[in-house]
C-alpha cells in the first residue's frame, strides 16, 4: 500500500530533523502546564461553546520549540508553539494549537509536502526551492509576516504572541454564525536580540517558564479575529485585512509545570458543540499527520493523560 501524503511528510520531518525515539516529529522540546482559563462575557455573545460561557475551565498547555530535534538549544531562531487542551464537562477535550508565525507558509497539503521536500539539505537545494517557489506563490507572499516574527528569539515562551491560524465557525446562542481566527497575546510582547539570547544558555526559555512560575501564573489572553463575508477562510497562507473586529475572549492562567507527557496529543480539529471547522484544507491534514506522528511514538497506545474539569 502505497503512504498517505500525511505519512509521506512525517517521513521527510524526519529525515529533516531525525528521528528521536519518544518526541513529536516537530515541537519536540517543550515544557507541559496546567492553569484555568476564563472566558470573558463578550465570548458568550459570539459561541455557545462550553467553555466559552465564563466560570473556570480546567486546562493543560504545552509551550514548545518548533524544531524537531529535541537537543537543540532554546536561542537558535526557531517557530515557537503553543498549545492548550481545555478539559470540559464528561472528561471531553476541546483543543487549540498555535505557533509564533501569523500565516502558514502553504495553502494546500501537496504544498506541505512540497515545501517539506524542498527543504533537504542537499547539494540540489536551490533548484528544489526556486521550483516550489514557482509553483506556491502563497509562500512569498506570507514569507515578510513570518519572517518578522522569526527576526529576533522571545525574551520568554510567556512573552511571545502565537497564532491558530486556520479559521473556525463560532454559533452563538442566537443562531448567527462568524468566521474567527485565535490569537493568543501576552500581557507583555517581548523579545532579544541574538548575542542576549545566546548570553542566556542553551536551555533558557525553560529556566525563566520555572521562574515565573514561582512569582505567579503566566497569563495569556484569548483574542479572536472575526471574519467579514469574503474573507479568505479556507486559505491559512492568507491574511485577512487588518481592519477586522478582534474580540477578547478570555484569559490563560497556567499555574504550575506538570510532567512531560509525550503521549499527550493536542489537535486542532478537537471542538466541541459551538465550534465548527472551515473547510481549510490543511486543518484536516494537520490532524492526520499529528495523528501518525503520534503512533510512531507510541502516543496512541499508551493511556492518555486526561485531567477532568
Amino acid at each position: 500500500m502505497s503512504p498517505t501524503r500525511s505519512q509521506q511528510v512525517v517521513d521527510e520531518l524526519n529525515e529533516l530533523f531525525g528521528f528521536h525515539d519518544g518526541y513529536r516529529t516537530v515541537h519536540a522540546k517543550g515544557r507541559f502546564l496546567t492553569g484555568e482559563f476564563i472566558a470573558a462575557p463578550a465570548a458568550a455573545r459570539l459561541t455557545r461553546a462550553p467553555h466559552m460561557q465564563g466560570g473556570r475551565i480546567q486546562v493543560t498547555a504545552r509551550f514548545s520549540n518548533g524544531n524537531g530535534n529535541p537537543a537543540l538549544p532554546d536561542f537558535l531562531p526557531d517557530v515557537r508553539g503553543l498549545a492548550v487542551s481545555f478539559h470540559l464537562p464528561a472528561g471531553q477535550r476541546t483543543d487549540i494549537v498555535a505557533a509564533t508565525l501569523p500565516r502558514f507558509p502553504v495553502r494546500t497539503p501537496a504544498g506541505v509536502l512540497a515545501l517539506v521536500r524542498a527543504l533537504r539539505p542537499r547539494l540540489t537545494m536551490p533548484l528544489r526551492l526556486t521550483a516550489f517557489l514557482l509553483r506556491h506563490p502563497e509562500f512569498l507572499r506570507s514569507l515578510p509576516a513570518n519572517l518578522l516574527a522569526l527576526r529576533r528569539p522571545p525574551a520568554s515562551y510567556a512573552s511571545a504572541r502565537y497564532y491558530a491560524i486556520h479559521a473556525y465557525r463560532w454559533m452563538s446562542p442566537y443562531g448567527s454564525e462568524r468566521f474567527v481566527r485565535y490569537r493568543w497575546v501576552p500581557e507583555q510582547e517581548k523579545r532579544l536580540g541574538w548575542l542576549r539570547a545566546l548570553l542566556r544558555g542553551r536551555d533558557y526559555l525553560q529556566h525563566d517558564l520555572e521562574a515565573r512560575l514561582r512569582n505567579g501564573p503566566v497569563r495569556m489572553h484569548l483574542q479572536v479575529q472575526v471574519a467579514r463575508p469574503g474573507d479568505p477562510v479556507s486559505d491559512p497562507s492568507a491574511a485577512w485585512p487588518e481592519d477586522r473586529e478582534i474580540v477578547t475572549v478570555g484569559t490563560l492562567e497556567l499555574r504550575a509545570l506538570d510532567g512531560e507527557e509525550e503521549a499527550y496529543v493536542f489537535d486542532p480539529l478537537r471542538i466541541t458543540d459551538g465550534i465548527g471547522p472551515s473547510d481549510d484544507p490543511v486543518l484536516l491534514f494537520r490532524t492526520q499527520a499529528y495523528t501518525v506522528s503520534a503512533e510512531r511514538r507510541g502516543a496512541l497506545h499508551r493511556p492518555q493523560h486526561v485531567k477532568a474539569a
